[in-house]
């Protein structure tokens, strides 16, 4: 007896319809010329017929989570997974679903899986750095890092990104070396020269690091933390007319850098230009009505002013906006993968 093929036409596409390859390869072809409502049918008919078809899994829970569905591509990318659980691609698209959707510690487990079967892939390692730190996982970023720069240690962008971790893991030392080793590459990057002023600092080697800021301000005159910092220094040594500059400068290039605005308003106190510095911290009040912050220094600006009902109120309001926001004057602390938050 011979077989009948049932044929079905979407668009003037004919699909003859025998089986679920046949119908996810018909998806596929529909899904590159963006006719996704049609694929999405096609996948389905697919896995109505084998609900454990591979292929069909995986590119209808893509197509969701290209198009920014993650929440419906999650539970398709697990069946994949399930399935298929030595395949790259379906560990890292569900790792990403699940970092899209906030689920960190569950999106890191997929990409450690993927990182087994891909052990040499430097682009999975750097995703996987930059999660780490997003969820403070610090120690994790900083190793997994470290493994991707020595698999490809002519990157710039790998090696501010274990810099930058291995700042966040306290791992300073270490962090300064690997400035250094950067600045012998990209002696003209205007971050490489950031970080590696900001190592001289940590070891007490200010007017070194102020050269190396001095270079990086002129390398690109767009990049905000030079300026920050060296204005910052100014003020550590009581120089705070000389930050003023600086300051503003930072926040003439990013607008929203809370720590640059009341750094200038401290300098203009310090300048006894009071009203100058009162005018930086309404606006930063505006920006974050809950930072504490500002309202210690509007404190210590009104008692100055001779307005001590006005300097009560501001620390009363510094002191219970600081219980209220306890992480806001404090570095981030790390914790341990899979630890409860």
């Amino acid at each position: 007896m011979k077989r009948c093929l049932a044929l079905l036409v979407f668009g003037g596409l004919a699909v003859a319809a025998t089986g679920p390859e046949e119908l996810s390869d018909a998806a596929q072809k529909l899904a590159i010329e963006k006719r996704y409502a049609e694929a999405e049918k096609l996948w389905l008919e697919a896995l109505q017929l084998s609900p454990k078809f591979f292929p069909a899994l995986f590119n209808l829970g893509y197509m969701y989570f290209s198009q920014g569905q993650a929440e419906r591509a999650e539970p398709i990318l697990r069946r994949a997974v399930e399935i298929s659980p030595k395949d790259y691609g379906a560990r890292y698209v569900l790792g990403a679903a699940l970092a899209r959707l906030g689920k960190t510690e569950d999106a890191l487990l997929q990409w450690r899986a993927a990182l087994e079967i891909q052990p040499e892939n430097v682009r999975l390692m750097q995703v996987m750095a930059v999660e780490y730190s997003k969820g403070r996982y610090f120690q994790e970023a900083a190793a997994i890092a470290r493994r991707a720069l020595h698999s490809k240690d002519d990157d710039l962008n790998l090696y501010l990104i274990a810099i930058k971790a291995c700042q966040d893991a306290g791992e300073n030392q270490e962090a300064f070396e690997l400035a250094g080793r950067a600045m012998k590459r990209f002696p003209d990057s205007a971050r490489v020269n950031f970080e590696y002023a900001f190592g001289l600092q940590k070891l007490g080697r200010v007017s070194e690091a102020m050269r190396m800021l001095e270079k990086a301000m002129a390398a690109d005159p767009s990049y905000e933390e030079p300026f920050f910092f060296y204005g910052n220094l100014l003020v550590d040594d009581g120089r705070y007319e000389d930050a003023i500059p600086y300051l503003r400068e930072a926040l003439k290039i990013r607008s929203d850098y809370m720590t640059a605005r009341v750094l200038l308003a401290r300098a203009l106190m310090q300048s006894r230009q009071l009203p100058a510095a009162l005018a930086e911290l309404d606006q930063a009040v505006r920006l974050d009505p809950r930072h504490p912050q500002p309202h210690i220094l509007l404190s210590q600006i009104y008692f100055r002013m001779g307005q001590e009902e006005h300097a009560r109120q501001e620390k009363e309001l510094s002191l219970r906006l600081r219980r209220e926001n306890p992480h806001a004057l404090e570095a981030e602390q790390g914790r341990s993968f899979l630890a409860k938050p």
